[in-house]
This record gives structure tokens, C-alpha cells and sequence, in this order.
């Protein structure tokens, strides 16, 4: 996996408004780093302007950094489809569009293999009565979001999306990993 002097790797994930996936993963102890972002498309350096527009071919998707030796990649993954609904063919509730698709952009061979099985679990389990629509493509591109996106629910908790939307989706965090949060592991150090 891709990995930084401190065994770090990262994950490329696209599960609706990448604001809302960026919230949940700000909170799962492990994850170093969260950063929105654009890939899977064929516009080089695209804007939030074309890539709403759903003609870019690329998806909204955070690039999470995280320390696997806290939180495996396996785990990353089960937290991103037991927190979005991988169902939903190219959107998530409101939002649709190619563009809200949701997508594992794996970044090696490993990273694949591990997402085909942890797809593969979850559908068996039943969890879902619809299908998982969950792509599973190879990272071929990223380019970071404009900066007002970057770290927009905590900075903007009662906009109407956030609190209405993106809220829903860090409750839903809370309830199936509080154990797996950062707010446990700050308690439990106290």
C-alpha cells in the first residue's frame, strides 16, 4: 500500500458528498488525516462547478491517511459501507449524479483484494435487502477539493445540509463504531 515514512497508507473513497464522508472518517481513531477530493475522471484538475455537473467522469471522494496499525484497511472499508448506502446506484439519497457514486479507488493490488472481500462479507450477511453497487476501480487520478470544502462540517455545523445530512451520517458512526471513535479513546485517557 502506499505508505509514508511513518507506515502511514491511504485510502481513496467516494460515498455521496465526499462532506459527508470526510465527517465520519475525521472521528475513527487511527485515521491521520482527511482531505475532499475529486477522482475517476478524464478533466484534468476539474472544479467543483464541472465536477457537480456530472459530466466529468469523476466522483467526489475524500483520501483518508490512516495508521493501519490502529485501524487496518479492512476496517477503513467497513466503516465506509456500513456508514453510506452502497446500494444506491450512482447517488446517495438527493444527491445524483455519477458523481455520488459510491467507489473504492483502490491504490495497489492488496487494497483490491481486500475491499473484493470485505464487499463480498457484507453482501453475504444480508445486511443490506438490495444489492451492493459499490465500484471497485484502480486509482488513476486525484486532485484535491477547493479549500472551502476541506473540513466543511465541523466548520459549518449548522448549514442546512450539515446539520440535517451530514449529521445523520456521524450519528450513524457513532452508533455502529463509538468504540472505534476518537472521543472514546480521548475518555478513556482521562
Amino acid at each position: 500500500m502506499q505508505q509514508s515514512e511513518n507506515n502511514y497508507e491511504q485510502a481513496t473513497l467516494g460515498g455521496g458528498c465526499f462532506w459527508c464522508v470526510e465527517a465520519v472518517y475525521q472521528r475513527l481513531n487511527g485515521v491521520i488525516s482527511v482531505e475532499s477530493g475529486y477522482s475517476g475522471g478524464h478533466v484534468e484538475n476539474p472544479t467543483y462547478k464541472q465536477v457537480k455537473q456530472g459530466d466529468t467522469g469523476h466522483a467526489e471522494v475524500v483520501r483518508i491517511t490512516f495508521d493501519p496499525t490502529v485501524v487496518p484497511f479492512a476496517e477503513v472499508l467497513k466503516v465506509f459501507l456500513l456508514t453510506h448506502n452502497p446500494t444506491e446506484l450512482n447517488r446517495q439519497g438527493e444527491d445524483i449524479g455519477p458523481q455520488y457514486r459510491s467507489v473504492i479507488f483502490y491504490h495497489n493490488e492488496e487494497q483490491k483484494k481486500v475491499a473484493l472481500e470485505i464487499l463480498k462479507t457484507i453482501e453475504d450477511s444480508k445486511y443490506y435487502s438490495n444489492p451492493i453497487v459499490t465500484e471497485v476501480s484502480p486509482l488513476t487520478n486525484y486532485y484535491k477539493a477547493e479549500d472551502y470544502h476541506q473540513n466543511y462540517f465541523n466548520t459549518n455545523p449548522s448549514q442546512p445540509f450539515c446539520s440535517l445530512v451530514v449529521k445523520s451520517k456521524v450519528d450513524k458512526f457513532y452508533k455502529l463504531f463509538k468504540d472505534k471513535s476518537k472521543d472514546v479513546e480521548v475518555t478513556n485517557n482521562n
